[in-house]
């Protein structure tokens, strides 16, 4: 399913789920019930669970579908930010940075708390957002893969991917091919970063060697890494998931590293910008500052992989 399909899918099982009907969602979403089933069966398809069930003249969320809604729930209010863009750069707001979901939830706001101690005069308005700006938009944007089209870049770091459960979950493993005997969280990077070599289990059993059971098939896969490790940090499996976006939950304990295996992500993260972005005080001195904490994530994955 491509990623726009695969959306409207997501967020008709969100209005289901949040509503509590289907005529509910439908009417929300200003389109039919029939539609509204339809999504829902191509989701349940294309995760291979089963999400909801019929009682009576109603439906209810199965254990799976009530764990996907609450994850699900999360990323909608990420992307919800998406639309702020513009009026964000109309306002009077000083700095504006964005970047994709996960970066924005598990990098970039983190690191920028450092920033708004270090210069409270300058705030920041921080989107979350999976559209790139043009090249007139007036902001900072952490971007990943390619060098984009338009302005100018840096490069930050480039990130590797290890696998990382709950430490309850951890006990008793031994080899990497025990890994499997946990539930198997996935990833959905997409299409869109397809030619980009994204990460999965695969290709990290296939670098280290590791034989994965015949027909293994992930109990849930998640369109958003944010939501990938924060249900790992639940303990609810096994995440093949960034170093760089796990660090806060692996200082705190909530994460653990079973095995030192690490596949590096093909593809760096950047910070791009134009000229409209430079325009407003302070926003030459958060890029280089940025620059700078992204050259620091690199070396503390250099340190981390041995390099």
């Amino acid at each position: 399913m491509s990623r726009l399909p695969l959306f409207r899918a997501m967020e008709a099982f969100e209005a289901v789920g949040r509503t509590g009907s289907v005529a509910a969602a439908a009417a929300e979403l200003s389109v039919s019930p029939g539609a509204v089933s339809q999504q829902l069966k191509r989701l349940e398809a294309h995760l291979g669970v089963q999400l909801v069930e019929r009682r009576g003249r109603g439906l209810a969320l199965t254990g799976w579908g009530r764990l996907y809604l609450a994850e699900l729930s999360r990323g909608m209010e990420i992307l919800s930010g998406a639309g702020q863009l513009l009026a964000a750069a109309r306002e009077d707001a000083p700095l504006v940075v964005s970047g994709l979901p996960t970066p924005t939830a598990k990098w970039l706001g983190r690191t920028l708390y450092d920033w708004a101690r270090e210069a409270p005069e300058l705030p920041v308005r921080l989107i979350a957002s999976e559209e790139e700006p043009g090249e007139d938009e007036p902001l900072l944007r952490m971007v990943f893969g390619a060098a984009p089209r338009h302005g100018r870049h840096a490069e930050l770091f480039t990130d590797l991917a290890v696998p990382a459960c709950a430490p309850e979950l951890a006990e008793g493993l031994e080899r990497p091919e025990d890994l499997f005997r946990l539930p198997v969280l996935d990833i959905a990077w997409g299409p869109r970063f397809a030619p980009l070599g994204t990460p999965g289990w695969r290709s990290w059993a296939a670098l280290h060697g590791v034989v994965l059971p015949p027909g293994l098939q992930p109990v849930l896969s998640f369109a958003l890494t944010a939501t990938a490790i924060d249900a790992a940090a639940a303990g609810r499996g096994v995440v093949l998931g960034q170093l760089s976006m796990m660090e806060e939950e692996l200082a705190s304990g909530r994460l653990v590293i079973p095995f030192r295996l690490p596949l590096q992500v093909a593809a760096p993260y950047r910070l791009s910008w134009g000229t409209a972005a430079l325009g407003r005080p302070g926003a030459a001195r958060l890029r280089d500052w940025l620059i700078a904490r992204g050259r620091r994530q690199q070396a503390r994955l250099d340190s981390w992989a041995g390099v």
